[in-house]
């Protein structure tokens, strides 16, 4: 009987000894998974305010860009209106000598007076009168 009580507290023993490494185990797993939510959590934050950054240095180049293609527009819109002077002026010249009028129609040339569009604010390439 003696012998059996040996062998029953060992048992126990042991059983207590797995129930506690157990529940150290299950805690350590507890630990390291809250570590790893606050990580995920962490890294999530940081992509969010590196999103932020991208998006409003995308939006600062983009704004450039549009100055610079309404300038370069404005600059193409005046290089037109300069040449349809200067076409005018020779059509003008050739009229007074073969003795014709100065006012014929549009013969296909670029009419910029025509031309609606706000120069600050025209949303595609303009549709171009020839």
């Amino acid at each position: 009987m003696e012998k059996a009580n040996e062998e029953a507290d060992r048992i126990l023993a042991r059983a207590q000894e797995q129930a506690a490494f157990l529940i150290g185990e299950r805690g350590l797993t507890q630990a390291a998974e809250a570590e790893s939510n606050r990580i995920v959590g962490q890294a999530e934050n940081d992509a969010d305010e590196v999103r932020r950054g991208a998006d409003e240095y995308a939006v600062q180049v983009l704004l450039s860009l549009e100055g610079e293609v309404v300038r370069t527009l404005q600059g193409i819109k005046k290089g037109i209106a300069v040449l349809d002077e200067r076409r005018a002026e020779l059509r003008d010249e050739d009229a007074e000598a073969n003795g014709q009028a100065g006012d014929e129609p549009n013969d296909g040339e670029y009419d910029a007076d025509a031309a609606t569009e706000d120069d600050e604010t025209a949303d595609a390439a303009p549709s171009g009168r020839w």
